[in-house]
Protein backbone atom coordinates (compact mmCIF):
# COMPACT_ATOMS: atom_id res chain seq x y z
CA UNK A 1 0.00 0.00 0.00
CA UNK A 2 1.05 3.11 -0.44
CA UNK A 3 0.69 6.69 0.82
CA UNK A 4 -0.24 9.78 -1.11
CA UNK A 5 -0.34 13.02 -0.52
CA UNK A 6 -3.42 14.13 -1.13
CA UNK A 7 -5.15 16.23 1.84
CA UNK A 8 -1.87 16.70 3.40
CA UNK A 9 -1.60 20.71 2.70
CA UNK A 10 -4.15 21.96 4.97
CA UNK A 11 -4.96 22.84 8.43
CA UNK A 12 -8.00 21.46 10.13
CA UNK A 13 -9.37 22.24 13.43
CA UNK A 14 -11.02 19.81 15.29
CA UNK A 15 -13.36 20.03 18.52
CA UNK A 16 -13.34 18.75 21.78
CA UNK A 17 -15.78 16.43 22.69
CA UNK A 18 -18.30 18.21 25.35
CA UNK A 19 -19.65 14.88 27.02
CA UNK A 20 -18.40 11.44 26.88
CA UNK A 21 -20.06 9.76 23.91
CA UNK A 22 -22.63 7.01 24.76
CA UNK A 23 -23.74 3.41 23.19
CA UNK A 24 -28.02 3.51 22.23
CA UNK A 25 -29.58 0.79 24.10
CA UNK A 26 -31.36 -0.39 21.03
CA UNK A 27 -28.97 -0.76 18.23
CA UNK A 28 -25.60 0.26 20.49
CA UNK A 29 -24.45 2.80 17.88
CA UNK A 30 -21.81 4.61 19.83
CA UNK A 31 -22.98 8.68 20.21
CA UNK A 32 -23.69 11.43 21.86
CA UNK A 33 -25.52 14.73 22.08
CA UNK A 34 -22.16 16.68 20.96
CA UNK A 35 -22.71 18.22 17.56
CA UNK A 36 -19.68 19.71 17.61
CA UNK A 37 -17.77 16.69 17.53
CA UNK A 38 -18.60 15.99 13.75
CA UNK A 39 -17.71 19.18 12.73
CA UNK A 40 -14.24 19.57 10.51
CA UNK A 41 -13.11 23.52 9.69
CA UNK A 42 -10.14 23.10 7.10
CA UNK A 43 -7.63 26.20 6.59
CA UNK A 44 -5.13 26.68 3.97
CA UNK A 45 -2.25 27.86 6.59
CA UNK A 46 -1.69 27.51 10.08
CA UNK A 47 -2.15 30.85 10.20
CA UNK A 48 -5.58 30.74 9.56
CA UNK A 49 -6.73 28.30 12.29
CA UNK A 50 -5.04 30.00 14.82
CA UNK A 51 -6.74 33.04 13.31
CA UNK A 52 -9.94 31.62 13.59
CA UNK A 53 -9.42 30.24 17.26
CA UNK A 54 -8.78 33.53 18.83
CA UNK A 55 -11.01 35.35 17.21
CA UNK A 56 -13.67 32.60 18.17
CA UNK A 57 -12.29 32.51 21.50
CA UNK A 58 -11.47 28.93 21.46
CA UNK A 59 -8.50 27.19 23.26
CA UNK A 60 -6.09 25.60 20.51
CA UNK A 61 -3.65 23.19 20.52
CA UNK A 62 -1.50 23.02 17.89
CA UNK A 63 0.04 19.67 16.57
CA UNK A 64 2.67 19.71 13.68
CA UNK A 65 2.67 16.92 11.33
CA UNK A 66 6.07 14.03 11.55
CA UNK A 67 8.33 14.97 9.17
CA UNK A 68 7.70 12.30 6.40
CA UNK A 69 10.72 9.62 5.00
CA UNK A 70 10.58 8.80 1.29
CA UNK A 71 12.18 5.26 0.57
CA UNK A 72 11.96 4.82 -3.10
CA UNK A 73 11.63 0.84 -3.93
CA UNK A 74 11.72 -0.78 -7.14
CA UNK A 75 10.26 -4.57 -7.94
CA UNK A 76 13.27 -5.60 -8.71
CA UNK A 77 14.60 -5.10 -4.91
CA UNK A 78 11.81 -7.86 -4.46
CA UNK A 79 14.71 -10.63 -6.42
CA UNK A 80 17.80 -9.11 -5.35
CA UNK A 81 20.46 -11.37 -3.77
CA UNK A 82 21.69 -10.62 -0.54
CA UNK A 83 18.02 -9.54 0.62
CA UNK A 84 17.72 -9.58 4.38
CA UNK A 85 13.85 -10.16 4.50
CA UNK A 86 12.56 -13.56 3.49
CA UNK A 87 11.07 -13.49 0.50
CA UNK A 88 6.88 -14.20 0.61
CA UNK A 89 4.83 -14.91 -2.45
Amino acid sequence: MQSGWAGTHEWVLDFEPDEPQRADPLMGWIGGGNTRAQVQLRFETREEAIAYAEKHGLAYEVETPPPRRFEPKSYAENFRYGRLENWTH
